[in-house]
């Protein structure tokens, strides 16, 4: 029987899924941490045209400490957003709102791979209760 060969973004996304299943809850790994809420706009390359908008209440129970995002590029290679570091320092400095930009530094597509970024543009704002 012959294995089917699975490409670079299916490669990419099971990594990072395994990342995200290994990590701790929000829970168990900010125990002051008693809520979060998380509001995402997402934006073409340039930040031109918003495709989307998420925004909702986290059950820190279930959650996991790695918090990352995919790319709504559905042809996205090895990119995506992670906010781990911002909610981490975040929570370290007990601030009780945070916001900011990314980039997603991700390959386009697998035709683009090494020539053009993603570049898609995600505005974020987490509030944070203790």
């Amino acid at each position: 029987m012959q294995r089917q060969k699975i490409g670079a973004r299916a490669e990419y996304r099971e990594q990072e899924s395994q990342r995200v299943r290994d990590s701790a809850n929000l829970a168990d790994k900010f125990a002051h941490l008693k809520r979060l809420t998380v509001d995402m706009q997402f934006y073409t390359p340039g930040g031109l045209s918003r495709t989307s908008q998420v925004k909702y209440e986290v059950n820190l129970a279930n959650a996991k400490s790695v918090f990352r995002f995919q790319c709504p590029n559905h042809e996205c290679v090895r990119g995506d957003f992670d906010l781990t570091e911002e909610l981490a320092a975040a929570v370290a400095a007990k601030r009780h709102a945070v916001a900011g930009e990314m980039t997603c530094q991700g390959w386009r597509s697998k035709t683009t791979i090494d020539k053009y970024r993603c570049q898609n543009v995600l505005k974020y704002e987490l509030t944070l209760g203790y």
